[in-house]
């Protein structure tokens, strides 16, 4: 266990473009797309995964996915990343200027066939083409592992074929694998026994945690994994997306609630928790609806000394 000390920081990798977005039933123009993206970066976001490089057949809400690449106004210090599936992926979004990708495998068979259309060994093997033309091209490469606390189909995943997919990620190239409870279904304590066991076979430094919210556990996983020694968190503006699997589900962690949370704790991440919550605020004015982000619904609070 490595508890936080005061004042240190924690980095914060904002999903809402791509992971929030490709779950919403309404779609969201390409500039609308760009003005959140910027409203982030402007809030002090410096790590935002902007689309996904899928066939727009199977996500149209992120069709324009090339438009929003090239539209953005990169800023120095900002790492800007998107989701590719293959190497026409991976070709596409090197075209739109994209110097950051992530590829995603689940701990599940049975998830990984109905989300990608293979199996998670025919998967990791296509993504060593893509990985090597990263490193050849000099893209920065991120792992995702889907399913790590629970699937849809198969209940419970083995940690061992966690750490494995992990472990396959790594030796691929990714600089850092994040764990994904892709359906909310992961407790404290069965993040901290996770990590635990991770931690045996890859440096918690290279590991990061993409949380969801939809048994309302996400924050409570969140202080898990960071008593337990895990840094980097991944979380959407709003607590935008879902889970296709569970309809109706908060979705992912709010970015703002994440944030407050941290700065209450005195770690620092450089985000204007304020400004986040006005563009959690915007995005549920374009989707009609008030997003699920504890934080942007409440407002600031400042703390005032007890009356005499």
């Amino acid at each position: 266990m490595t508890a936080p000390a005061a004042g240190e920081r924690v980095a914060v990798v904002e999903v809402g473009p791509r992971d929030g977005l490709q779950n919403e039933s309404t779609l969201v123009e390409t500039e609308a797309k760009i003005v959140m993206i910027e409203g982030l970066v402007d809030a002090g976001i410096t790590r935002i995964e902007v689309t996904s490089f899928v066939n727009p057949r199977w996500i149209p809400p992120l069709a324009d996915q090339a438009d929003v690449a090239r539209g953005i106004q990169r800023r120095a210090g900002v790492e800007y990343s998107a989701l590719v599936p293959n190497l026409k992926g991976y070709e596409n979004a090197a075209a739109a200027g994209m110097r950051a990708v992530a590829l995603v495998v689940s701990a599940s068979e049975t998830h990984n066939r109905k989300n990608i259309n293979a199996g998670v060994e025919d998967t990791l093997t296509r993504y060593a083409e893509v990985a090597d033309r990263a490193r050849r091209e000099g893209v920065k490469l991120r792992g995702y592992v889907s399913t790590a606390f629970g699937c849809p189909y198969e209940g419970p995943v083995p940690v061992p074929r966690v750490v494995a997919v992990a472990e396959r990620l790594l030796a691929l190239g990714a600089h850092e694998v994040s764990l994904g409870d892709t359906i909310g279904v992961a407790s404290p304590r069965q993040v901290g026994e996770m990590l635990q066991a991770v931690q045996a076979a890859v440096p918690l430094d290279r590991i990061a945690l993409h949380l969801h919210d939809t048994r309302g556990t996400a924050l409570a996983n969140a202080l898990a994994g960071l008593e337990a020694g895990v840094r980097v968190f991944d979380s959407s503006v709003g607590g935008m997306g879902g889970c296709p699997y569970a309809p109706g589900a908060a979705g992912n962690l709010a970015t703002e609630d994440l944030v407050w949370m941290l700065q209450g704790m005195g770690l620092q991440t450089g985000i204007d928790v304020d400004k986040v919550a006005e563009v959690a605020r915007a995005m549920g004015r374009l989707l009609g609806r008030v997003l699920p982000g504890k934080y942007s619904q409440a407002g600031p609070w400042q703390a005032r000394p007890p009356a005499p």
